[in-house]
């Protein structure tokens, strides 16, 4: 059985991607995303912890991120693990990165407006009503419990 590397994340850009084009021309943008998970201690004091992950996209997803991302947008984004390494001074380092396999943008079509994204589509959607579904139908349980095992 094989295993499973798989990153789901919500949360906010901290910088705008930077970009990379490689001489073969494939491109990669790499940024920064923060993460908050809010909760209270046993005192009832409110703690809120913010996670920072290094993100890359490559290809056309650098392209679209290079597009539409920017520092503060909040995006849910799925992706993998990746580790990697290199030598610097004569010592190893190693850096933990997602690689982003898509993502979509949350949160209103303009962030200073109050109006969701998700409102506007539901309004450009017919208006007609739709007939209720049926009922579902049930059969009643048997009620001779005999030959029950136990």
């Amino acid at each position: 059985m094989s295993g499973v590397n798989k990153v789901i994340l919500i949360g906010r850009l901290g910088k705008d991607p930077d970009m990379r084009t490689f001489e073969t021309g494939s491109k990669r943008a790499s940024f920064t995303m923060a993460t908050s998970e809010i909760y209270k201690d046993k005192n009832g004091n409110r703690i809120e912890n913010t996670e920072w992950h290094n993100i890359v996209c490559w290809r056309n997803l650098a392209e679209k991120a290079e597009q539409y991302l920017t520092k503060g947008k909040l995006i849910y984004l799925e992706g993998k693990l990746r580790t990697r390494s290199w030598d610097e001074n004569g010592s190893k380092r190693y850096i933990t990165e997602i690689e982003a396999s898509t993502f979509t943008m949350l949160g209103s079509k303009n962030e200073g407006e109050s109006t969701p994204v998700v409102t506007q589509v539901a309004n450009a959607q017919a208006t007609a009503p739709q007939p209720p579904a049926p009922e579902p139908t049930y059969e009643p349980l048997p009620q001779d419990t005999d030959d029950l095992p136990f």
